[in-house]
């Protein structure tokens, strides 16, 4: 990897992806590797800006290299998922998902809620889950390595904050992580 212009780490429900772009400016070689697996190898580009698309992850997540030149021989590299910026993407995926990351008996866990549509994700596993009215909310039960597991969620009671989502493990609150 002698041409690695650019790398990124994008969080999905399924993971943390990493991206590697290589760009060759004097072959037209353009590389994409996703989590160290090559994706798209393109060679003697003669056009060397444009647009490289293909997926990321377990859902097929639609992403994209934007490629474009600065100034005679520079280039800028911006990376898009479903569309957006990564910038764009990360503040978007900030209000649709909550993330917890714990330790369960010596191995690490990383739980995702996706709020719009309620799937829990861990560990890049879809979880099967069951829902359940309770007095003050919901409860969405599931098993993580034989412990039992829901994601609470209570209204605020305010209309900015919206719904409170909160993970209970073994009867214990496990606090939000921030990625």
């Amino acid at each position: 990897m002698t041409d690695l212009v650019a790398v990124w780490e994008v969080a999905l429900s399924d993971g943390v992806h990493k991206i590697e772009f290589e760009h060759g400016t004097t072959s037209g070689k353009r590389v994409v590797y996703v989590d160290g697996k090559e994706e798209i190898r393109r060679e003697w580009m003669f056009k060397l800006v444009g647009k490289e698309t293909f997926t990321v992850g377990a859902t097929k997540t639609k992403a994209a290299i934007n490629i474009d030149a600065v100034s005679g021989f520079a280039y800028e590299y911006t990376l898009e998922i479903n569309g957006k910026s990564l910038k764009q993407y990360i503040e978007n995926r900030l209000k649709t998902t909550n993330t917890w990351i714990l330790n369960l008996g010596g191995t690490d866990y990383r739980i995702v809620l996706e709020k719009d549509t309620m799937d829990v994700w861990c560990n890049g596993e879809k979880m099967e889950t069951a829902g359940e009215f309770v007095e003050d909310g919901t409860e969405t039960h599931f098993t993580v390595a034989d412990h039992s597991c829901y994601i609470k969620a209570v209204s605020s009671g305010k209309r900015k904050e919206g719904i409170i989502h909160t993970l209970i493990v073994d009867n214990r609150e496990i606090p939000e992580a921030v990625e």
